[in-house]
């Protein structure tokens, strides 16, 4: 059988030219295309059909190439990316550049793909006809608007915008040619050809012990090279992302604590790891009791995961702020309520993947990653080795929102290249991706406030218990963030807030985007809107009058002199609120069973670590022949870091963006810039970049004595400053690193410890948002459809108005996905089939509505956005449905049966 699966040629076109394929016919044509022709713009994210980014054009038509055999393609006419007539790819590719279509980039190959079939049929597609067509290929960072926008303008002329690049130019991004023009290389597209290849010996139960066997049978002759387990680790067994709570490790030693865990990795051959039944493994299993909620883990007879977590508590946050038993008994008006939320997967389209490799005694490992140097620390205790013999590449991101801050693949890989003295490639399975990955944590919310009959909230308590499954990942974050956010961005005169992060046997829960905060959210505004109904108040008056502004002190303590841009947010939302509650009126009228509700929510984020040291370092310079250099070490993920950060740079050194060469994040080229994460790099690597170029400025303005505001070009080998200056670089000395100017600048945001109330400077800087949602309720099937968000956010400054808007796209996106269908069901959910995330279809017209209110530490006033962008959406949905029916969700996502058993209780038939 293998010989003749050898021998098998099968021959097809690829892009127009003749390839033939030696694979056996059963081979997925994905495999063929990426591994044996070289195709590695066809991307591979679930190898089931139901992410679409592998699409391919047979014969024209759009089609999985996961899903077909490569026997299928006998004779037949294949196109990938590279194969797009070039009228339309170059339309497509122009539009989607110019719409902010591509983010991190992981799908955008097979989106241009399906909207070339498209275009190729109808010159001027509807916005339905894109829907459609583009309805088989998920995209987890744009929210889709941007990418219908540009399909349907395909071919239009494109609005040049003439700036040199500086901060306020909605300009396209700069790594965006490579994300279109498919050259862009995410971790599995960058191993070579003979790399070995890892597979994981993962637990298949939440909770168990287990006995290796013999691994005698196992070897060179099998093809495989290295049997890897615990007592391989040379350094220490345990990784983790916050000090003190290092308690994840490598591979299990003797009990595993949640489904997925690694107990062994085999490194071998691309043909014996692929073709190895893991059934055949060595090893013993015996399934132990296991507690998999937060109320079940902390029974007195539960199961303990780890020494000194008494009750699997792993550890609490608080907050306290005047007596919040005093403020109730002022309240005219009291309303409490508990809330559900569950496991939320991230969900990239890039399952994590990389290689690693031994260089000149050292290390190298090209991964997926958002925090390159924490990652090269956590090895460094994995590995027994100095951090500076360690080298972290990251490649592409295809999508992060927090969980490719951990160690996934890094150890496997580091380990295998040590070992073997080879390269070794690894790319997670969509199965192993969502089995091990770090989740949304779910959360059990107590709340109850009190209000005057005049609207003013007279106080707030939030308790919330928060699942940080079997390890702490960021669990501690969260369980500290939550209860300074859990008033919302409101002035609370009494509050008490208390988060405990709780361990069970379930995947770790982690960072996701908000860090536990959109979980706070939906309890607290959904809770401020029964408030104002009962005093029966306005929904937006009621947050106007109770929002925070200059000079009002938050609930930590901590006043904000400037840049508080709350009321500015919801007032911006006021015609929109109007127009829609009377349209509401109007279509409720008229309909029986479907209605239709507007909702409001708002939120806030503080960008930053919370009161701990936060710093990015920068480094620029200018080389002999008048490059200039700036080293840019934060990870973009799709979020516009790349661009942003030269746009800060540039302005502050006083030159057009497009002298500027970017040399992006690489642990051996950049300062440590900090993690992708907390919403932190605008504000505190953007600082940084803005110190550095005014740091260069000043020792070019000082050489010639030139006036501060004198204005610099380049022109070859020299710098001109106005008309009356010019220094001739290549006359200078060049140092070592290659420049001969140099400027390295940090910034760390200025904050405060807290005390055992939780008062004190947690953030320098809040980021602001509020959303209106508009849906329709069948009140028979328990659906909800969204109609249109109008989302208003305060960026302080815009640096770039069409990144701003494609970040609030997305986060509307993933608010709407938490809010209405997302649901991780440990130790059953695998796949994007089970797994809903919105399609094409499912997301709304987004109207982004840019509020600036400068921030008096952010670089030109800007202040972050990622997380922002998310937080106010589900709850505002929940408060639209309130709108429509009168009922109110208690458990999200409001999956359609249990919408309808609470429109049953409240008198539905």
């Amino acid at each position: 059988m293998g010989k003749l699966e050898n021998i098998a040629k099968t021959r097809f076109e690829l892009n127009g030219a003749p390839v033939q394929s030696e694979q056996a016919p059963q081979t997925r044509l994905s495999a063929v295309l990426r591994e044996e022709l070289a195709a590695k713009e066809v991307k591979v994210g679930c190898n089931a059909g139901d992410c679409g980014a592998c699409t391919v054009l047979i014969d024209g038509a759009p089609v999985c190439a996961c899903l077909t055999p490569v026997a299928q393609v006998e004779g037949r006419d294949v196109r990938t990316l590279q194969g797009i007539k070039p009228d339309i790819l170059h339309r497509l590719q122009q539009s989607f550049a110019a719409h902010q279509a591509a983010q991190c980039g992981i799908c955008t190959p097979a989106m241009l793909v399906s909207a070339a079939a498209l275009l190729s049929d109808v010159e001027k597609p509807s916005v339905k006809q894109v829907e459609d067509a583009l309805g088989g290929v998920l995209c987890r960072c744009t929210g889709y608007r941007k990418i219908i926008d540009a399909v349907v303008a395909a071919g239009e002329p494109i609005r040049q915008i003439d700036a040199k690049g500086v901060v306020g130019d909605g300009i396209a991004r700069l790594d965006g040619i490579s994300k279109v023009d498919g050259r862009e290389r995410f971790g599995d597209d960058v191993a070579p050809d003979d790399a070995l290849m890892v597979l994981v010996i993962r637990s298949p139960f939440a909770h168990a012990s287990f006995e290796f066997g013999s691994f005698d049978g196992l070897g060179p002759l099998e093809g495989i090279e290295a049997i890897l387990t615990a007592q391989d680790i040379p350094g220490t067994n345990l990784f983790g992302t916050i000090p003190g709570f290092l308690d994840q490790p490598v591979f299990a030693e003797t009990e595993t604590r949640f489904k997925g865990e690694a107990v062994a990795a085999l490194i071998g051959s691309a043909e014996a790891i692929t073709s190895y039944d893991v059934g055949n493994f060595p090893i013993t299993w015996r399934e132990l009791p296991s507690a998999q909620n937060v109320s079940a883990a902390q029974r007195e007879d539960a199961p303990q995961l780890h020494t000194g977590a008494n009750g699997n508590v792993m550890c609490k946050g608080f907050v306290a702020h005047g007596n919040v038993s005093e403020g109730l008994a002022q309240a005219d008006a009291i309303c409490s309520a508990s809330f559900e939320t569950s496991f939320v997967e991230h969900a990239y389209i890039e399952p994590e993947a990389g290689f690693a490799e031994m260089l000149d005694g050292r290390v190298h490992v090209h991964v997926c990653t958002q925090a390159p140097v924490m990652n090269q620390e956590a090895l460094a205790g994995v590995l027994g080795i100095a951090k500076e013999d360690i080298r972290i590449v990251p490649t592409a991101v295809g999508g992060g929102f927090g969980s490719k801050l951990d160690l996934t693949v890094h150890p496997f890989l580091a380990l295998g290249a040590m070992v073997t003295g080879r390269a070794v490639r690894m790319a997670y399975s969509r199965v192993e991706s969502m089995a091990t990955s770090t989740k949304r944590h779910p959360a059990q919310i107590s709340i109850k406030g009190g209000v005057t009959r005049d609207g003013k909230i007279t106080g707030l308590q939030f308790d919330g218990d928060f699942n940080t499954g079997a390890y702490a990942s960021w669990g501690p974050t969260v369980a500290n963030r939550v209860p300074l956010h859990a008033s919302g961005p409101y002035s609370v005169p009494h509050y008490r807030a208390e988060a405990k992060g709780v361990y069970t046997h379930c995947p770790p829960a982690g960072a996701f985007r908000g860090f536990g905060v959109p979980q706070s959210a939906i309890a607290q505004e959904t809770l401020f809107d029964e408030l104002a109904e009962k005093v029966g108040m306005d929904a937006l008056e009621f947050r106007i009058l109770n929002a925070l502004d200059n000079g009002v002190p938050t609930i930590s303590g901590q006043v904000f002199e400037q840049g508080v841009g709350i009321k500015a947010c919801l007032e911006g939302l006021r015609p929109a609120w109007e127009r829609e509650k009377q349209g509401c009126a109007r279509f409720n009228s008229t309909s029986p069973h479907v209605r239709r509700g507007v909702g409001l929510a708002a939120g806030w984020y503080g960008c930053g670590n919370t009161s701990m040291p936060n710093p990015s370092t920068i480094k620029s310079g200018l080389r002999r022949d008048g490059t200039l250099v700036l080293h840019q070490g934060a990870v973009d993920i799709g979020q516009g870091s790349n661009t942003v950060i030269t746009q800060i740079f540039a302005q502050a050194f006083g030159i057009s963006l497009s002298k500027v060469t970017l040399v992006g994040a690489d642990t051996d080229l950049t300062p440590d810039a900090g993690k992708t994460s907390a919403s932190r790099q605008t504000f505190v690597t953007g600082n940084a970049a803005k110190l550095s170029g005014e740091s260069l400025r000043r020792q070019v303005l000082s050489m010639v004595n030139a006036a501060q505001d004198a204005e610099i070009s380049i022109d070859g080998g020299a710098v001109l400053i106005g008309a009356e200056h010019r220094i001739e670089l290549s006359d200078m000395d060049e140092g070592d690193d290659g420049y001969v100017l140099r400027a390295v600048a940090s910034y760390d945001p200025p904050t405060e410890p807290l005390d055992e109330n939780g008062q004190g400077v947690p953030y320098a800087q809040f980021g602001y948002a509020a959303h209106l949602a508009v849906v329709e309720v069948d009140t028979q099937l328990g659906t909800i459809r969204p109609i249109r968000i109008v989302a208003a956010h305060d960026v302080g400054q815009a640096i770039n108005p069409l990144l701003v808007e494609g970040q609030v796209q997305g986060g509307v996106a993933q608010g709407l996905g938490m809010a209405l269908m997302e649901e991780y069901i440990p130790g059953r959910t695998e796949n994007l089939h089970d797994y809903l995330i919105p399609t094409i279809g499912d997301v709304p017209p987004i109207e982004t509505l840019i509020v600036e209110e400068a921030d008096a530490h952010g670089p030109f006033g800007a202040k972050g956005l990622g997380e922002h962008a998310l937080i106010p959406t589900a709850p505002a949905i929940f408060n639209a449905v309130h709108f429509a029916t009168g009922v109110r969700m208690r458990h999200v996502p409001a999956l359609p049966h249990r919408v309808r058993a609470a429109l049953k209780e409240a008198g539905y038939v």
